[in-house]
Parts: structure tokens; C-alpha cells; sequence
């Protein structure tokens, strides 16, 4: 397959820790802009992408004929802009999450999609993981009988960096947009289920919230169960995600940053067989992002995270502030 050209809108940390390096890595992948008005940010990439080309303005990197595919690694509240004008120069695009502040304001970008024919989604890392994969396999197949009740519970401790962006009202911060979109999504695709009823307490720091519990039912193909999730920026280190069927339950011990929480497993326990543990040592979920990204683009391969999903979450999200009031 011949490599799709990359261009990454912004030198942001995450693009240089994980998304960037992912993107030189990968196959089928080449990292070949960066946008950044500041040069001096630019050399972090060019130290493990020596030929990387740098733009001074994302209007720029847009404008060169070469890139074919932008990842957007902006704040969030600017998303859905540089996402929009991304496919109006004809590129194709991968935004961070989550991709909007409002579901809302996703349908144009659907719209817009599907005039161009690009591919555009959100970069829902995740459901590119096996041990994702595999759960929802498991799920799907009845191998712990009809889901009575899913919980997910996401937090770390930011409170030290009151300047992060996820602690500023202004960019979009906060748990919810920030791990939320993971808590509630990843149940959401698992079991095609969507919320039928939600309430919700919400703990603010200046405007933003740092503290979210939810509570509520969902139904999907499999019939309805409860729900229960909880955020913070403000809590020790947590990740789990939990569903428990009619005859048994799995629970993900490191779901959502797999390798750098800890080792990724699926534990099953049913009835009278123990603990069934499944690992994933090796799967690199921001690399296979790309590739699965890029297949897509070069080869029209089906791809596990559209923007429509990314509505579905972000309704959910929406619903989850309307009940907090």
C-alpha cells in the first residue's frame, strides 16, 4: 500500500508523545508536516523525523498538495473548524476527541463528508485495541449471557497544572470531554446500546468540571441494563470497565491507556470456570489507529469509528450536562 502523507496541525504534547510518533511508525504511514508558528517546537518531531517539513500557519500545511490526510490535535473547542476546513482543502482528517463540544455541531462535518467523499472521524483510539475487540466479541456472542449492568470509571489528578487545557473553560476542558467521551463511548460500542435514562452529579473548578458521576439505563439490541460511570481530574489514578452479564463478568483492568496504566487484560469469570485472563502485551493502539486509518483511505477497508459514533457519544455527553442542570 503506498503511504499516506500526514501533516499534524499544532506541536501539541500528545501529537509528540504519542499521535506523531504513531503516524512515523506506522505502516502504510508517512509523517511528512508539521504546522507550527513557533520553529523551536519543531525540533522535538525532527529528532526522530529528520525530514520532516515545517509550516509556519495551518493554513499553509493545508495548502501544500502533498499531505493527503491531517490529524488535529488542537484544543477542543476548535475542532470542528480546523476538522471542517481540513476537508475543505481536500484532505482527509483525524481529530482528536472529542471531535465537538455539542453533538450538534457534528452534523455538518457528517454532511460535509459525504459531499467530499473523504474520510473524516474522531480519533477514538480504543476500539482499534484486541483486548476492545475482543470484549465486545465476547459480549456480542453471549458469553456472559444478556448484560444486566455496565460501569466504567476513568480519573487521574491534574490539580497541580491549573494552566493545562483541560483545566481551562475556554478551551474545552474537563473530565467529560476530556475521559468521558471514553467512559461512556466504549460501553456504547461494546454493546450497541444507547442511554434511555441518565442523572448525574457534577463537581466544577472554574467552570470546568473535575468530578462526574452518572447513573442511568441503556438499551441496545440485547435488551436494556444499568449504567453507571465515573470522571475526575481531581482522584487517584483509575481505569476499569466492568459488564456484567446474566451468567458471568468481564472486567478490563488498564482499557483506556493500555501499556501506560498498565498491562491491557480482559479477566472473564463465569460460574464454576474461574478466572479466564486474557493479555495484550504488545498492542500499540495509536499505531494501529493509523494503519486502520490509512487501509481506509488507500484501500476503502471498513473503519471501527465513524462520525456518526462520535454523535452517539457526544449526545450522550450533552445528556449528561442536561441532567447535572
Amino acid at each position: 500500500m503506498k503511504a499516506v502523507n500526514w501533516g499534524v496541525l499544532g506541536a501539541a504534547n500528545f501529537a509528540l508523545q504519542h499521535m506523531a510518533r504513531a503516524i512515523h511508525e506506522a505502516d502504510g504511514a508517512r509523517f511528512h508536516s508539521l504546522a507550527t508558528g513557533t520553529a523551536a517546537k519543531a525540533e522535538p518531531f525532527r529528532a526522530f523525523a529528520p525530514d520532516l517539513k515545517v509550516h509556519g500557519s495551518y493554513e499553509a500545511l493545508l495548502a501544500d498538495p502533498e499531505v493527503e490526510a491531517v490529524y488535529i490535535p488542537l484544543p477542543n473547542t476548535l475542532h470542528v473548524e480546523w476538522t471542517r476546513k481540513a476537508m475543505e482543502a481536500g484532505k482527509h482528517v483525524l481529530t482528536e476527541k472529542p471531535i465537538a463540544m455539542k453533538a450538534a455541531e457534528i452534523d455538518d462535518l457528517i454532511a460535509l463528508r459525504d459531499k467530499t467523499g473523504l474520510m473524516a472521524t474522531e480519533a477514538y483510539m480504543i476500539v482499534h485495541h484486541p483486548q476492545w475487540k475482543r470484549c465486545r466479541e465476547l459480549v456480542r456472542e453471549g458469553a456472559i449471557g444478556r448484560i444486566l449492568h455496565a460501569d466504567a470509571a476513568f480519573s487521574y489528578d491534574n490539580r497541580d497544572d491549573p494552566g493545562n487545557i483541560r483545566n481551562r473553560p475556554e478551551t474545552g476542558g474537563g473530565s467529560i470531554p476530556d475521559i468521558g467521551v471514553y467512559a461512556y463511548g466504549s460501553v456504547r460500542w461494546v454493546t450497541g446500546a444507547e442511554p434511555v435514562s441518565l442523572s448525574s452529579k457534577i463537581v466544577r473548578e472554574n467552570d470546568v468540571d473535575v468530578f462526574a458521576q452518572v447513573i442511568g439505563e441503556m438499551e441496545g439490541p440485547g435488551g436494556r441494563f444499568t449504567y453507571g460511570a465515573m470522571t475526575s481530574m481531581r482522584l487517584f489514578p483509575r481505569q476499569e470497565v466492568v459488564f456484567q452479564g446474566a451468567t458471568g463478568l468481564i472486567r478490563m483492568t488498564a482499557p483506556f491507556n493500555a501499556g501506560l496504566f498498565g498491562e491491557a487484560q480482559l479477566h472473564m469469570f463465569r460460574a464454576g470456570k474461574g478466572d479466564h485472563v486474557e493479555r495484550f502485551p504488545g498492542a500499540r493502539q495509536y499505531r494501529l489507529q493509523v494503519e486502520a486509518f490509512g487501509r481506509a483511505v488507500r484501500e476503502g477497508a471498513d473503519y471501527p469509528w465513524s462520525l456518526e459514533d462520535a454523535r452517539g457519544t457526544q449526545a450522550m455527553i450533552d445528556k449528561v450536562f442536561a441532567a447535572a442542570g
